[in-house]
C-alpha cells in the first residue's frame, strides 16, 4: 500500500482541485464560454473588426482557465493511478510523488489567477514610468525600471508595444509608456503602481556621493470599446511634431508623433514610437480614455469614502518598493513585507515574486 504521507497528501491535493471547481466558478464560465462561442459563429461576427477581437479575447482568456482546471483533474486522475500502481512496484511511489509536485505548482497557479476577478484584471495594461526629483538621476532611475518591466513582460511571454519612450537629457529616459498584452497583464502589474525609491552611489556624481532618487509607475487598463468614457474631442488639442525616439526610418523625417492635450484637466498624452501619424493618435486616445476613466473611478471611490465617513489612503503617489544598491543590497516592498537582497535579479525584470507577494498581501487584507 502507499504511504500513509502519500496518501494524505493526495487527500489534500484533490480538495484543492475540487475547491478550485468553485473559486474559479468553473460551471459559470463554461456557459459563459458557449455564449460567446455561439457570438464567434454567427454570420457577420468579424464585420465589426475591433468588438469581434475583444470578444474573441475573451473566449480565449475563459478557455484558458477551463483548460488549466481539467488540466488540474487530469494531473489528479495520474496521481491516484501511479499511487495504486505503488502497491506492486515501488518505483511508482515516485513518480506518483513527482506528479503530485506537479499539480500542486499547477493549483498554486490556479489560485492566483483567482485573485484577478476585478473588471480589467484579464485584459491587457498601459504603464507608463516617470521621473521624480533629481534631473539625470531620475532619468537614468526611470530608464532602469522601463528596462526591468520590458523584461518582465518578455519573460511572461506578454507582447509589449513601446508607445512613447522619450531619451533625458544625455542619459536616461525623460518618461516612457508602454502597452503590455496577455491574460492578467493588468490584474498582475496593479502591484506596481506607486512611488520606487532608489539608494546608489549616482554614476553621475565625480564625488562618489550616496543618491536617494524616485520615480513614479502608473498602470491602467486597456479599455474595451464597450466602455463610455466622457471624451469630446473638441476638448482635445492635437499637436504633432517629429519623433525624438527610435523607431522606423520615416521617423525625424516626418511629423509622425502625436500630442494630445485634454484642455478641461491639463493632462498631456504623447505617442511617438509608433510609425505612422495615424498609429500613434490612435494609441494616445487610448492612454488618454483610459486616464479620464481613471479619474472618474477616483472621484467615485472618495465620494463613498466620503459617505461612510473613511479616508482612504491613495495608493499611487505613495513609496512602495525601495531598491537600495548602497551600502548594502536590498530591494524591499514597503506593503507585502517582500524582499530580496538579489538586486541584479530583480533590475533584470525578475519581479514575480513581489508582484505575486503584494497580491497575497492584498487578498489577505
Amino acid at each position: 500500500m502507499a504511504d500513509k504521507e502519500l496518501i494524505e497528501h493526495i487527500d489534500i491535493a484533490a480538495q484543492r482541485v475540487a475547491d478550485s471547481h468553485a473559486y474559479l466558478h468553473i460551471d459559470d464560465k463554461t456557459v459563459e464560454l458557449q455564449r460567446l462561442d455561439a457570438q464567434i459563429a454567427s454570420p457577420g461576427f468579424w464585420d465589426d473588426a475591433s468588438r469581434a477581437q475583444s470578444v474573441s479575447k475573451q473566449a480565449s482568456n475563459l478557455r484558458d482557465v477551463i483548460a488549466e482546471y481539467d488540466g488540474a483533474c487530469a494531473l489528479l486522475d495520474d496521481v491516484r493511478a501511479a499511487a495504486e500502481l505503488a502497491d506492486e512496484d515501488e518505483s511508482f511511489a515516485e513518480e506518483a510523488k513527482s506528479l503530485l509536485a506537479k499539480l500542486d505548482e499547477e493549483l498554486d497557479g490556479l489560485e492566483v489567477s483567482s485573485w484577478f476577478s476585478g473588471r480589467f484584471d484579464a485584459g491587457d495594461a498601459i504603464l507608463s514610468v516617470n521621473p521624480g526629483s533629481g534631473g539625470l538621476e531620475a532619468q537614468d532611475w526611470t530608464e532602469m525600471l522601463y528596462k526591468m518591466y520590458l523584461h518582465y513582460a518578455e519573460d511572461k511571454g506578454w507582447k509589449v508595444t513601446v508607445l512613447d519612450a522619450v531619451p533625458g537629457e544625455g542619459i536616461g529616459l525623460d518618461k516612457a509608456t508602454i502597452q503590455i498584452e496577455g491574460r492578467n497583464a493588468y490584474g498582475m502589474l496593479t502591484s506596481e503602481n506607486g512611488v520606487h525609491r532608489l539608494v546608489r552611489i549616482s554614476p553621475t556624481d565625480d564625488k562618489k556621493r550616496r543618491h536617494t532618487t524616485f520615480a513614479s509607475v502608473e498602470v491602467l487598463p486597456v479599455l474595451p470599446d464597450d466602455i463610455e468614457v466622457d471624451l469630446n474631442p473638441a476638448d482635445v488639442r492635437v499637436d504633432v511634431y517629429r519623433s525624438s525616439g527610435p523607431g522606423g526610418q520615416c521617423v525625424n523625417t516626418t511629423d509622425s508623433a502625436v500630442r494630445l492635450t485634454h484642455i478641461p484637466t491639463g493632462i498631456v498624452v504623447t505617442c511617438q514610437n509608433e510609425k505612422s501619424q495615424l498609429q500613434n493618435k490612435e494609441s494616445a486616445f487610448r492612454v488618454l480614455r483610459a486616464k479620464l476613466y481613471e479619474i472618474e473611478q477616483r472621484k467615485r471611490e472618495e465620494q463613498i469614502d466620503e459617505l461612510r465617513g473613511e479616508r482612504m489612503e491613495n495608493s499611487f503617489g505613495s513609496q512602495i518598493r525601495n531598491y537600495v544598491l548602497y551600502p548594502y543590497q536590498l530591494v524591499k516592498d514597503l506593503r507585502s513585507g517582500v524582499e530580496t537582497s538579489n538586486v541584479d535579479a530583480v533590475l533584470a525584470g525578475d519581479i514575480e515574486q513581489f508582484v505575486i507577494g503584494y497580491h497575497k498581501w492584498r487578498v489577505s487584507q
